[in-house]
């Protein structure tokens, strides 16, 4: 705690927050910080929250560095104010102590399908205003990617537990293992009487290579791996392909289950990676190597064939990376996980009339969240693709006011 206030102390307060400014939320940092340092945490916790319902969550998994971390002014110079540790005990602090209490009922009942970090936004800014909000979750406990697809070790999981523990006090009901589309359709819903459908039902279907050997018995997708790594024998050498926070979480925990040598391969070089730095070093520093500049051409029972690559100028003046020939090798190992994105499953779509989707299998909405079914709404990595848990946050509160609209033009209630 006085770690935590001598770090509230070095916070300049600036007029014009550069920390808040590059937050996708627009948390409110400096006045968080001046209620931490006059001890008023209930009042700061309450303001994190209604900002974020998901502050806890998002103080530990954000990309800090590219955001309040990397924009503080006090970093110009010397080091930033580490902000996002002030509100991890603030956040866990409120969450510990707070007891929710429903919104005064306005009769009308709305559907959450999914419950990643969308759906439990949506769920909390709905039930506060007063909707019967029931979450249909197809695993057997809410969270989603947070749970699914995070480590215990970056995120523990008894932070979910608490999440959901608040959502049944705030009056939200939730039915575990219930898959919608294919038995309970989104027909039925309506038919029972809710009044708009939220699909949040993020992107588990890993994305594919495309090369030869991926369904050999020693070939795992990482999306599928995170999900419950114990039941994996991957043997003692494992690659990861990809250079994502996926692949580096697939990688760590690789070697917290037991591999003794677990190497990222990757096509091109450290700066090219699209996990955040903290998240490279962690590798690093978990005794995960690097294998750069190596592109994927065949799995193999022995292990991965790949062939070496270069980065080259084209005639358009642009910086390409190409695979140089000759090169062919193969790293030996006993398992291979891919770790190179994931899509939607289209369990809904398949099963329901009227829910267009683009190209990519990702739902098609607008700037409101409205999809192409009259009362159906859509947020998060369904619609945008694989983000940032703050950034479905920041989305997910929009489209919320977007169905409350709605459903209260349905009623005749709006002003």
């Amino acid at each position: 705690m006085s770690v935590l206030r001598e770090e509230a102390n070095r916070c300049l307060m600036c007029k014009n927050p550069r920390c808040k400014q590059n937050c996708p939320i627009s948390t409110p940092i400096p006045e968080v910080i001046q209620l931490f340092k006059e001890n008023e945490l209930e009042r700061a916790g309450a303001l994190l929250f209604n900002n974020n319902p998901l502050s806890v969550i998002c103080s530990i998994v954000c990309p800090h560095e590219e955001q309040c971390k990397g924009n503080c002014v006090r970093g110009i110079k010397g080091e930033p104010v580490q902000f996002y540790e002030i509100e991890k005990y603030i956040s866990t602090n409120f969450l510990e102590k707070v007891e929710f209490k429903p919104g005064t009922s306005n009769g009308d009942r709305v559907a959450i399908v999914g419950s990643g970090p969308a759906g439990i936004t949506i769920a909390f800014v709905l039930a506060q205003k007063g909707y019967k909000v029931t979450i249909f979750e197809s695993k057997d406990k809410i969270g989603g990617v947070l749970r699914y697809g995070i480590p215990e070790f970056r995120l523990p999981k008894d932070i979910l537990d608490k999440i959901h523990e608040k959502l049944i006090q705030i009056g939200v009901k939730i039915r575990p293992n219930t898959l919608i589309g294919p038995v309970l359709t989104m027909d039925k819903l309506f038919s029972d009487g809710y009044k708009a459908i939220f699909l949040g039902t993020g992107v588990w279907n890993p994305k594919t290579l495309d090369i030869k050997g991926e369904s050999l018995g020693n070939a795992h997708y990482a999306i599928d791996y995170l999900k419950s790594p114990n039941v994996y024998n991957l043997g003692r050498r494992v690659c990861v392909i990809g250079a994502g926070n996926v692949a580096m979480d697939a990688a760590r925990t690789a070697k917290r289950n037991g591999a003794q040598d677990v190497c990222i391969i990757y096509r091109k070089d450290f700066e090219d990676m699209t996990a955040t730095k903290a998240e490279i070093e962690e590798a690093k520093e978990d005794g995960v190597r690097f294998e750069l500049f190596k592109a994927p051409v065949e799995i193999l029972e022995e292990g991965l064939k790949y062939v070496e690559t270069k980065k080259i100028t084209n005639e358009d003046g642009k910086v390409i990376t190409i695979a140089i020939d000759g090169t062919e090798k193969l790293y030996e190992c006993d398992s291979v996980i891919i770790a190179v994105s994931q899509s939607p499953r289209n369990n809904i779509v398949a099963n329901n009339k009227g829910i267009e989707t683009n190209k990519q299998g990702l739902l098609i909405t607008d700037e409101y969240g409205h999809t192409t079914r009259e009362g159906v709404f859509a947020s998060g990595d369904v619609v945008t693709g694989a983000r940032t848990v703050v950034e479905a946050v920041k989305y997910a509160k929009g489209v919320a006011e977007s169905m409350d609209e709605y459903c209260r033009n349905l009623r005749g209630d709006l002003e």
